[in-house]
């Protein structure tokens, strides 16, 4: 069965299960706090979102964002798919991007592609199926079912916060690889999504730590 993490609670909870299941994560929890849950809007709107700020900084991101939902009332698949790429283009958005967002529309209108129902499907297989598609790449898969849909097993194997904080939360002499992520991980099944959160945690309070010893010096 597939968890979600809807709510607060429902992370506060997968935490502790987490920290009872593998105590080399209570440390981690102590200097980390615990993690706020991040959510995002899910399907079609949601995934767009996420692959207009691909690769851009988050001012430019929320500029083109801001165009383009404030083009399209309302904003959906069908009005993607029916809008003409020139004027697409005019909103800021690349020639990859258009294309990435065209083929995810028709998909969704061809009813190829349902991306709630990725929510109740194994994380790795929910993986593979987005990044099968043109322009989804693993960060975009990711950050997708962790943050729009609420899927508590999704692991960002990519992210490099998540691999720095976990090299040094479990002492690991260099940051692990993207593939050497996935047998870290395996003890946190089927809540590797709320370790993601506690990982991400730790990493911003290790880093601001460090920060302020290093000001001191």
């Amino acid at each position: 069965m597939t968890i979600h993490l809807e709510s607060q609670s429902d992370l506060e909870e997968a935490v502790h299960a987490l920290i009872k299941r593998d105590p080399r994560l209570k440390p981690v929890l102590e200097v980390a706090g615990m993690p706020a849950l991040r959510r995002r809007e899910p399907g079609f709107t949601g995934l767009a979102h996420i692959v207009c700020g691909q690769q851009l900084s988050t001012a430019s991101a929320a500029a083109i964002w801001g165009r383009l939902s404030a083009a399209f009332d309302p904003f959906d698949h069908d009005a993607v798919r029916r809008a003409r790429t020139d004027r697409l283009g005019r909103l800021g958005l690349s020639a990859a991007k258009i294309k990435t967002l065209k083929h995810l529309a028709r998909e969704i209108n061809a009813q190829r592609l349902n991306l709630d129902v990725l929510a109740e499907e194994d994380a790795d297989a929910a993986h593979h199926t987005l990044i099968s598609l043109p322009g989804i790449g693993p960060w975009t898969a990711d950050v997708y079912l962790l943050f729009c849909l609420g899927h508590g097993d999704a692991w960002p194997a990519g992210d490099l916060a998540v691999q720095e904080g976990i090299k040094i939360g479990l002492g690991l002499k260099e940051r692990p690889t993207e593939k050497q992520m996935a047998p870290l991980a395996e003890p946190w099944r089927p809540l590797r999504g709320a370790a993601a959160h506690l990982w991400w945690s730790y990493y911003r309070a290790v880093k601001k730590r460090e920060g302020v010893l290093a000001g001191q010096g």
